[in-house]
């Protein structure tokens, strides 16, 4: 039986850092000194700096929420008028990773092996949905083999990974695409709600692209574990809105999952989200920048020394929460930076409360 291999990761944000404008307008929909003061220390300790959108900001002394009026005061779009503008920017965003992949000659020479394309988001939906597009903009031959994972939210990378293990596993002449796209920034709502507004100052908008295949290049897909913590199905959810899409994101997130993974760490058994390792074995951990009070609940629940989580920190730094694609986001740093032959973790995080993990080991660069 073959062995998956996840040998290249690219990467795309939109050109517009949207971070500061946002924390700007935030403060004028708040109507307390109390509340500006409250949001501006959580701002602060937020660990993020930078947040992209494919919407360029606005004039906010001018009254504009964004430069083209896709957002205006009192008249927030509908639904229909977000899902119309997914439709387009989403492939662009999406064909940015796919590019970074490789160089273009080298690129050209890669997609024409792939055999299966799997598209992974929850920020947006269209039929033909993201994967057709993404056939006829890469030119992918028309019996490529889709698989689209819809609306499993932060975690829906590595379920996503899966798929594309199982491929290759089962047919190790197959290569997999594997595409996570999110515009977050299409489903912000006009609220004064202190929490609310906390929830949105963590999403950006962002794509990953990757490549599996069966050649021993970058890193071995070794397990995949996932979990549904009982007694946490509204802890985070996602409804589809007349006004977007509208999510719910409870305080007691991070406590739960780091409950959850104290229970995890020392299990030591194949079922366990860690295998049969302990937390203190695993050298690498990619870990879903959900916020900052998640991976603290990581790094506690886990008991991980600071440094275990420096690439997760800094992808939340340079680009916030990025949905589903910011695991992927974190696993390209690795590739870069670790030492061959070092075995990982990957963890991610989504509404069900649901926890899924990926073990993999580095063959080295690609």
């Amino acid at each position: 039986m073959s062995t998956a291999w996840l040998q290249r990761i690219g990467t795309a944000t939109p050109r517009h850092d949207v971070h500061e404008a946002f924390l700007g307008y935030a403060r004028t929909l708040l109507a307390s000194d109390r509340d500006r003061q409250l949001f501006d220390r959580m701002a602060e300790r937020s660990g993020i700096a930078h947040r992209y959108s494919v919407l360029r900001p606005g004039r906010l002394a001018a009254g504009e929420v964004d430069a083209a009026g896709f957002y205006r005061t009192g008249h927030f779009p509908g639904t229909a008028a977000r899902m119309a503008l997914y439709e387009t920017e989403a492939l662009t965003l999406a064909l940015h990773a796919v590019h970074a992949l490789a160089a273009p000659d080298d690129l050209a020479a890669q997609l024409a092996r792939v055999t299966h394309l799997v598209v992974a988001s929850c920020t947006g939906f269209t039929a033909p949905g993201l994967d057709v597009q993404l056939v006829d903009a890469l030119g992918l031959p028309t019996d490529v083999q889709r698989t689209v994972v819809g609306f499993m939210g932060c975690s829906a990378a590595l379920p996503a990974l899966r798929v594309a293990q199982q491929a290759v596993c089962a047919n190790p002449d197959a290569l997999v695409l594997v595409v996570n796209v999110e515009l977050c920034s299409l489903h912000l709502q006009e609220s004064d709600d202190l929490q609310e507004l906390l929830c949105f100052l963590l999403f950006g908008d962002g794509a990953s692209a990757a490549l599996v295949g069966a050649a021993a290049v970058g890193a071995e897909l070794l397990d995949f574990q996932s979990r549904l913590l009982p007694g946490t199905r509204d802890l985070i959810t996602w409804d589809i809105g007349s006004q977007g899409f509208e999510m719910h994101l409870s305080g007691l997130v991070p406590s739960r999952i780091s409950e959850a993974l104290t229970t995890e760490r020392d299990r030591r058994d194949p079922g366990g989200l860690l295998g049969d390792s302990r937390a203190g074995q695993i050298p690498l951990w990619a870990v879903h920048a959900g916020g900052r009070t998640v991976l603290d609940a990581v790094q506690v629940g886990l008991a991980l020394p600071p440094s275990a989580l420096v690439d997760s920190r800094a992808v939340l730094q340079a680009v916030g929460n990025v949905s589903s694609a910011t695991v992927m986001f974190v696993l390209r740093r690795m590739l870069a930076t670790a030492r061959p032959g070092e075995r990982g973790v990957a963890l991610a995080f989504g509404p069900g409360l649901s926890a899924e993990a990926m073990h993999f080991r580095l063959a080295g660069l690609s």
